[in-house]
């Protein structure tokens, strides 16, 4: 049985080679991606000037790009501690951002 000291050191260890992702970072970036830009979407509608009717065409297309950067990124990430990070911060800033806009 693995201890939580073990679990935790195999969570903040850089993997050793490039070549495998990894369940938990493609996870991540799939559906933490997928927050991250959904959420950077909304806080842009929000401060964008102009009608959303007029914008919803740029912020579409921007929002694929948006989703594949922070996919990327956050794949790219040394260990699986910097992933989840790279998740669970924007995510708090964002939604921090936002519940003091409405």
């Amino acid at each position: 049985m693995i201890s939580l000291k073990e679990m935790y050191y195999d969570f903040i260890t850089p993997e050793d080679n490039g070549k495998k992702i990894g369940l938990l970072r493609t996870f991540l970036a799939i559906f933490g991606g997928l927050v991250v830009a959904y959420l950077g979407m909304m806080l842009l509608i929000f401060v964008s000037p102009g009608s959303f009717l007029d914008l919803v065409v740029v912020f579409v297309l921007f929002y694929t790009f948006v989703w594949a950067c922070s996919a990327l990124w956050i794949v790219l990430a040394p260990s699986k501690l910097s992933a989840f990070l790279r998740v669970i911060i924007p995510i708090l800033i964002f939604t921090l951002f936002l519940s003091q806009m409405s």
